[in-house]
């Protein structure tokens, strides 16, 4: 089977892994099983070694997020064999293949930052990440994309990429892991906030409505659970608005507790400015906890508004108090919210997504795409069609 030459800038063991690796991993792992061999480079972590195996998968670690990208070029080419195809996977810098590698390219867009950039990093490097997604529409011109929602798809469309070479495949769940409780929490009420901490994921919105939201609700807990960049400067708001005795910020956890923990929660909050595609909102409705988001790239693909949670627009702090005091008091709709939402999460499979991921894999290297072609958003065509 062909050989699956993979770039990310981290891997599954990264302190700051977050969804794309999470897609990287599961879907790797799956296509190793179908008899693929495959090949990961990425940037060195601490502790880690500079080459290992995980689950069949070769990793394959050099550099750091600078000195990555300089010596990516040579170790692509050094690593290329005839049956080689790369897969991109975009949600930081572009890595640019096809410009020194002559092999099929095929990249995966979780998101690109756009002026989001801005906010995430400093203003130089921001600089860099913005300029880079400004050639992606003339180093991946004739490239077949998977896009991981309709929000990513419009924005690479809106970048220059044609609509028919964008094919939407969303992140999957593990919804035999990730399931309800045996029973509802019997505790206070306890929001949750999930995912790694940055300053994009607009965490001080949350904590803002969570002052309102106590104001009504003396009780009411809230558990940020992540780790990240902008974890002291959350902290930091916690103490100033006096918020100590109801917030717990756990920082990085391992799954199992991540899934303790929303078997504890009633409720998901995220006010993020944009996601590719929200796969904690996804974990947590496999979980059948309800989330309230903002209406916003990425966030209004995973959370069906109204039906598996409820989208307010993004910023309105005031919004966000009222309809998440409104969800904790009416457990009738909540628990509406919560089953609904364990149904749409069990139509993303992982091994549905890495099927998916086969057939364009095939497509682009001219092989012999397996099975019908899956659709997973009833939008699909409008999408397509620039509906």
């Amino acid at each position: 089977m062909r050989h699956l030459l993979i770039l990310n800038e981290r891997d599954i063991r990264h302190p700051n892994a977050g969804g794309a690796e999470v897609n990287l991993f599961e879907v790797t792992r799956r296509l190793v099983a179908k008899g693929y061999r495959a090949t990961l480079l990425c940037t060195r972590v601490a502790g880690a070694p500079a080459e290992e195996v995980i689950d069949a998968i070769r990793i394959v670690r050099m550099g750091n997020r600078f000195t990555y990208y300089l010596r990516l070029p040579t170790q692509v080419r050094r690593l290329l064999t005839p049956d080689t195809v790369i897969i991109e996977h975009l949600c930081k810098l572009p890595f640019c293949s096809p410009v020194y590698a002559r092999a099929p390219v095929l990249p995966i867009t979780h998101h690109l930052f756009g002026t989001t950039a801005f906010r995430q990093v400093p203003w130089a490097v921001a600089a860099v990440v913005v300029a880079s997604e400004w050639l992606i529409p003339y180093v991946y011109r004739d490239r077949e994309f998977i896009a991981v929602s309709p929000s990513t798809k419009l924005d690479l469309i809106a970048r220059g990429i044609r609509r028919e070479r964008i094919r939407i495949v969303p992140n999957g769940v593990d919804c035999a892991r990730f399931h309800p409780p045996a029973r509802e929490p019997d505790g206070p009420p306890t929001l949750l906030c999930l995912g790694r901490v940055e300053p994009y994921k607009r965490i001080d919105l949350i904590l803002r409505a969570f002052a309102q939201v106590r104001a009504q609700i003396p009780d009411v807990q809230l558990i940020i659970v992540g780790g990240g960049t902008g974890l002291a400067a959350v902290r930091g708001d916690v103490q100033q608005l006096g918020l100590n005795a109801s917030v717990t910020c756990t920082g990085f956890v391992s799954e199992g507790e991540k899934i303790s923990a929303m078997h504890t929660a009633h409720l998901v909050l995220n006010a993020s400015e944009k996601e590719g595609w929200g796969l904690t909102v996804v974990e947590a409705g496999a979980c059948g906890i309800p989330t309230v988001a903002g209406n916003v790239p990425g966030l209004r693909d995973a959370v069906v508004d109204g039906h598996t949670g409820i989208l307010i627009p993004h910023g309105d702090v005031a919004a966000l108090a009222r309809v998440t005091v409104d969800v904790l008091r009416d457990h009738t709709r909540r628990r509406q919210l919560g089953r609904a939402a364990r149904r749409w999460a069990e139509r993303f499979s992982w091994d549905g997504v890495a099927d998916a991921t086969a057939q364009c894999i095939e497509e682009i290297a001219g092989g012999e795409p397996q099975g019908e072609r899956m659709t997973w958003f009833e939008n699909d065509s409008a999408v397509a069609s620039g509906g």
